[in-house]
């Protein structure tokens, strides 16, 4: 038995959903059940390794689809420069290096290699770029050997990439990639495939699935069909990460779901399973399927995350303080807490306020806090791993308009925090106990002006210094008492059995 975990990509600033992935491994890890987290996407800035294992995974849990069809092992990178001169006839003429980007320079117009270091510093190279004659030719990727190869070719004074090549450890081709435009052609030893959607169904093909496995998909736009054709007699579960419909557009006829959902909840008949974070989402989709789609498919709720144990501070817990942690994304509206913190700091002038997190916002907040002179007492503290860290605040703040779980919320909770959000779905409900640990406060994004939101939640978080609620860290950790990691475990364990045995 194997349970396959399907997702797309990974990075640095991962998203909710390669997180809530993690937490699943540690808790799947437990009660011994054996997995695999398929990553679907081509990635190629770093070694996957290097990113799946920043987050939390073990590199034999690990299966990357461009990778599968080769005998190369999810492994770090040691490939080193000497290892790549090796291969080189020509000797080095010059060498130069900024940070983590070293460039070997050969005899003759603009012939060089660009290595990119895994550090600065040190030896190991993720890829090298080949230039000849002052034209891009091949990029290579390591881990342990080189791992595939992109080749280009020069079209309208640009280098274009036409094809990459995957190899095995020895050296020798596994299969090879042809790229025109958005056309994608793959050929193996003994089959082509002509288009992506072919080369993701054989792969699925490949893992034998019987009907002792299940396969668990995270993400599944555009590869949906595909699992389900090639899913063997295998059982198939679908995480539900977030707001699955939209309110708006939808009435007692007709339901406007969330694209990301729309294929696998039409598919409902060929789904095992569906998995909630919450039991709010639960009930909410349990009924909409009968509704819209007179159907009563199994749906069972297991939170996302879970809590090793109740954190408690070493000390007392600085006053005045306040802490988010997310992705630094616009649909985070980390820009309407930094607003908000301004206005309360005048009421409260020993306000301090950490925000934890990367991602694409970042340059755009710390021009905003530049902005409104708030440097002194609100700062960008980058990714951080906060188990440890939540217990030393006060309040934990959130400006999400919309969450599947959230995380940060669960861990915050389990740290004891008093808590404010907004009265949306599902999240902050879950966690927040309106005047028991923190406030709820109601928001209609698209009625309520920016100011109008910003100011009324910089009044609740002035109102929860200065009056309340009582005793807002035990109630936190009253809420947070059933997310302990064994009660997580035997939810897991009971869906299992249930399915493999139904």
């Amino acid at each position: 038995m194997t349970i396959y975990n399907i997702n797309f990509g990974i990075g640095w600033a991962s998203s909710g959903v390669e997180y809530a992935q993690m937490y699943r491994a540690k808790l799947l890890r437990a009660i011994s059940a054996p997995m695999k987290f398929v990553f679907l996407e081509f990635i190629s800035n770093e070694n996957i390794q290097t990113l799946t294992e920043n987050i939390g995974f073990q590199d034999d849990e690990v299966i990357w689809l461009y990778q599968y069809f080769t005998d190369i092992r999810i492994a770090p990178t040691t490939y080193t420069v000497q290892d790549i001169l090796r291969n080189v006839a020509e000797p080095v003429v010059r060498e130069t290096q900024e940070g983590k980007v070293r460039r070997l320079y050969f005899d003759g117009h603009q012939n060089f290699i660009t290595c990119y270091l895994k550090q600065e510093g040190e030896e190991m190279v993720d890829r090298a770029e080949f230039v000849i004659n002052g034209m891009l030719v091949r990029k290579d990727y390591y881990s342990y050997v080189r791992t595939f190869s992109e080749y280009y070719a020069p079209s309208d004074n640009v280098a274009k990439l036409y094809m990459r090549q995957f190899y095995h450890e020895a050296g020798t081709i596994a299969f090879t990639e042809y790229i025109d435009g958005d056309t994608n052609l793959y050929v193996f030893p003994d089959q082509k495939f002509y288009s992506r959607e072919a080369f993701v169904s054989y792969f699925f093909q490949q893992l034998n699935l019987t009907s002792e496995d299940i396969i668990v998909i995270d993400r599944s736009t555009d590869v949906g069909q595909a699992i389900l054709q090639n899913k063997g007699d295998s059982k198939v579960g679908i995480v539900v990460h977030a707001e699955h419909f939209s309110e708006h557009a939808t009435d007692d006829d007709h339901i406007l779901w969330n694209n990301y959902y729309e294929y696998p909840f039409a598919q409902h008949t060929e789904i095992d399973f569906y998995i909630t974070a919450t039991e709010r989402q639960n009930q909410i989709l349990t009924a909409q399927f009968k509704q819209y789609l007179n159907a009563e498919p199994k749906i069972v709720t297991i939170p996302v995350g879970s809590l090793p144990e109740l954190r408690y501070p070493d000390k007392k817990r600085a006053p005045y303080t306040l802490i988010t942690a997310s992705r630094l994304a616009s649909e985070k509206h980390i820009d309407w807490l930094i607003r908000a913190v301004v206005i309360a700091k005048q009421s409260l002038p020993d306000l301090q306020f950490d925000i934890y997190g990367e991602g694409g916002q970042r340059k755009a907040l710390q021009s905003l806090i530049e902005e409104q002179n708030a440097q002194d007492y609100i700062h960008l503290k980058g990714h951080v791993h906060l188990e440890k860290v939540y217990a030393n605040y006060k309040l934990f703040v959130s400006a999400s308009t919309s969450e599947g779980f959230g995380l940060t919320l669960l861990e915050a909770v389990g740290s004891g925090l008093g808590m404010i959000g907004f009265d949306v779905n599902y999240g902050n409900p879950t966690f927040i106990r309106h005047e028991k640990n923190g406030y709820l406060i109601p928001v209609d994004p698209k009625e309520d002006s920016t100011q109008h939101i910003v100011s009324t939640y910089a009044a609740h978080i002035v109102r929860f210094f200065e009056s309340g609620p009582n005793q807002p860290h035990r109630a936190s950790y009253r809420l947070a008492r059933p997310y302990l990691t064994t009660d997580i475990q035997q939810k897991w364990q009971d869906l299992i059995s249930e399915v493999l045995h139904d």
